[in-house]
């Protein structure tokens, strides 16, 4: 191989020219594109790191915001509850109130109608004992040809006593 001959004297001068090669190239990667570059990468990580602060801030904020959400649907859930249960109580009262009503005026009809019941019955009674008494005087009379009104009258009470009927 020719590179590796040392007998050549121009090997040493290419040894010297790759160290000085070398040496520039370093000084210079050291003294201005390294520092560059790692200016860049620091820069990206700077905004990588804001991004991400901004991004737990924006959770965060979502979080909160959700919270706020859920605490105003309680509220509002309780409040259309409550609204209801009112609502259902007054109606109630009020059905309550119609339904006493209603009993009230009923329970005086009919109160009325037993009353006008019993007089209707007090007198059909009435007429019930005019009735059989003029029906059974008129009967002796037919059978035996006179009656006596007074005799034929307390026959008459002591049937309807039998029956209940006096």
């Amino acid at each position: 191989m020719p590179q590796l001959d040392f007998a050549n004297p121009l090997l040493i001068a290419q040894v010297v020219w790759l160290l000085i090669i070398f040496g520039g190239l370093y000084l210079l990667l050291a003294g201005r594109v390294l520092p560059a570059v790692g200016e860049v990468l620091e820069n990206r990580a700077n905004r990588i790191a804001s991004d991400l602060e901004a991004a737990q801030a924006a959770k965060a904020e979502a979080d909160a915001a959700m919270a706020e959400l859920r605490a105003a649907t309680a509220k509002a859930r309780g409040e259309a509850q409550a609204a209801i249960a009112a609502a259902l109580a007054a109606s109630t009262a009020e059905a309550q109130t119609r339904a006493d009503a209603l009993n009230a005026r009923l329970a005086e009809q009919i109160t009325a109608a037993e009353a006008r019941i019993d007089g209707a019955r007090a007198a059909a009674m009435g007429a019930l004992r005019g009735i059989a008494a003029d029906t059974a005087t008129a009967l002796v009379t037919k059978l035996v040809g006179t009656a006596d009104r007074a005799k034929v009258d307390a026959a008459v009470g002591q049937a309807l006593a039998a029956r209940g009927n006096a």
